[in-house]
């Protein structure tokens, strides 16, 4: 979303808060805008990190490495992060990082060098305390042990928890690599239980990592998945789909279209299928007012950023279909990122079984305070009310406002 768009959104949100216009101001801009060009051999390349409020907490958010990156992309993605960390509740604030690159033009020596030269340009901004990236897309936990690495040499210390997402030998958690898709299933359940649903056919548009493997927890958790896509298509099986067979296809193919006992649909059918659960978990935009009235689901839960238009949702709200947003649906990895940061600092590691049952809980806890002050607005505004309200309350304390 560009950040322009956000402007006359937080001002209906804030106004349903009863936000001010300083309130207003304040939310919506950056506290630090940082801007580099990063030279790799003979190219250069753009390179952005906003920090846009630590009033929570320091400041968190991923790096991405991609040809349309630009610093209003980032700026915008920065903003969703502060209202994230608030919608769940963890001691964070929100940032954004970007480099204008195509990570497969680059060489494994390339990619480390641009890797390097993003922490030798920000470094003094970052850290355990003031800023805590993370991977993103196209970006790796390789990635951010080269990024720590180059840290530690700049300042002359070990700091693990200035960055998460690393492997596990180099202090990075249990469940990070499932923790979207997890965080998503935990308040899914939720959901379920509140919304009295019996029957759990799921259709999940988008069988990348987070689509992926939310449909395996599903599936081993008793729900019917029937039918999924990926980019070049969709298969669907109203008695169900056998989820590892798909994955090895998927695997082997990389694309779901090859898996035999199905029928073959569109992106756009897929997402018209009757079923009781629909998990959008690729692109943004993809539920809009045209196809809104079409939707045949209870639940939406959305695991990818801004899978669902403004005039859908009130579409969906008329129609009592429950649309669990994605800034608190897909928020399990910054949760687990937390998690790390928070073990990284106290010199832990916490076992899988810890970091399940304190993502359980953050996420059904989130959730259940959403339910409870949901009234006349659908989920969405309901959690944006909750986070802005949140960011301005920590503000006020800090005497910013």
């Amino acid at each position: 979303m560009a950040f322009e768009k956000i402007k006359p959104f937080v001002e209906r949100i804030a106004s349903l808060a009863g936000l001010n216009d300083k309130d207003i101001e304040l939310i919506l801009t950056p506290q630090q805008i940082l801007r580099a060009q990063l030279k790799v051999g003979n190219k250069e390349y753009p390179a952005y990190r906003v920090q846009f409020n630590n009033a929570r907490g320091p400041f968190k958010g991923g790096i991405r490495f991609h040809p349309e990156v630009d610093e209003d992309e980032v700026k915008a993605l920065a903003f969703w992060m502060s209202l994230k960390t608030a919608v769940v509740n963890i001691p964070l604030g929100g940032g954004k990082g970007g480099v204008e690159v195509n990570p497969r033009e680059l060489s494994k020596d390339e990619l480390k060098e641009l890797s390097e030269a993003f922490v030798g340009a920000f470094y003094e901004r970052l850290g355990s305390t003031k800023d805590i990236p993370a991977p993103d897309v196209y970006t790796t936990p390789q990635i951010m042990v080269w990024m720590l690495d180059e840290f530690e040499k700049l300042t002359g210390k070990k700091d693990p928890g200035m960055i998460t997402g690393k492997p596990l030998e180099f202090g990075g958690s249990y469940v990070r690599d499932i923790a979207t898709a997890l965080g998503g299933v935990y308040v899914l359940e939720e959901a379920v239980k509140k919304l009295g649903v019996m029957e759990k056919r799921v259709v999940v548009q988008g069988f990348g990592n987070a689509g992926m493997t939310a449909a395996e927890l599903l599936s081993q958790d008793g729900y019917s998945i029937i039918a999924v896509s990926d980019s070049q298509g969709g298969i669907y099986n109203e008695n169900g789909l056998n989820i590892p067979e798909l994955i090895k296809v998927k695997k082997e193919s990389k694309t779901v279209t090859h898996y035999t006992e199905g029928n073959k649909i569109t992106n756009e059918e897929l997402l018209e299928l009757d079923c009781d659960i629909l998990v959008p978990s690729a692109l943004g935009g993809v539920i809009t007012e045209k196809n809104a009235n079409e939707i045949k689901t209870k639940i939406i839960l959305e695991l990818a950023n801004g899978p669902t238009t403004e005039e859908a949702d009130k579409i969906l709200f008329s129609r009592g279909i429950t649309v669990i947003p994605d800034i608190l649906a897909n928020a399990g990895g910054v949760t687990v990122s937390c998690f790390e940061w928070q073990q990284n600092n106290a010199n832990e590691r916490w076992s899988e079984d810890v970091v399940k049952s304190k993502l359980k809980s953050t996420m059904v806890i989130a959730f259940d305070t959403l339910w409870e002050k949901k009234n006349e607005y659908d989920l969405r505004t309901t959690a944006y009310i909750h986070a802005l309200t949140k960011i301005i309350e920590a503000e006020r304390k800090r005497g910013r406002l």
